[in-house]
């Protein structure tokens, strides 16, 4: 894949990770300010990290701001992003880029609002295929 809606660049996040007097880790993110979050144990801090994340970016996509992409990595503790999501990102920073509505984008492939909006979801499961076929339709 190519073109404005490159999905690869949102796989990999920086995080920061500091362990508390507590014991509990404390996880930030540099490029999302929002994100941030606090694991009893250091065992625990990459999925709270994982599902902080995912909740700081759903906020981006229901505010309508472009979602950044990841800085270096490098010096960081990383948190991946599964592809679905990845993809979700992908198609709804493409439709902020072009300024495409939800009811547009709708009307555009024929269903309902509601489905557009499942597919923008970063906790719903859709199906790869249909967001990068709305992806290529965008393109």
């Amino acid at each position: 894949m190519q073109k404005e809606y490159e999905i690869s660049h949102w796989q990999v996040w920086p995080s920061a990770m500091q362990e508390q007097q507590n014991g509990s880790v404390l996880i930030t993110f540099p490029d999302i300010p929002e994100a941030l979050t606090e694991a009893t144990t250091s065992q625990d801090a990459t999925v709270e990290a994982e599902d902080c994340l995912v909740a700081a970016l759903g906020g981006y996509v229901s505010a309508r701001r472009t979602i950044p992409q990841p800085s270096q990595t490098s010096g960081h503790t990383t948190i991946s992003l599964p592809f679905l999501i990845v993809a979700k990102i992908a198609l709804h920073n493409t439709m902020l880029a072009q300024e495409v509505s939800v009811d547009q984008l709708a009307d555009q492939l024929n269903t309902s609002e509601g489905s557009v909006h499942k597919l923008l979801d970063l906790d719903h499961h859709s199906y790869f295929e249909q967001i990068e076929h709305v992806l290529q339709t965008l393109s």
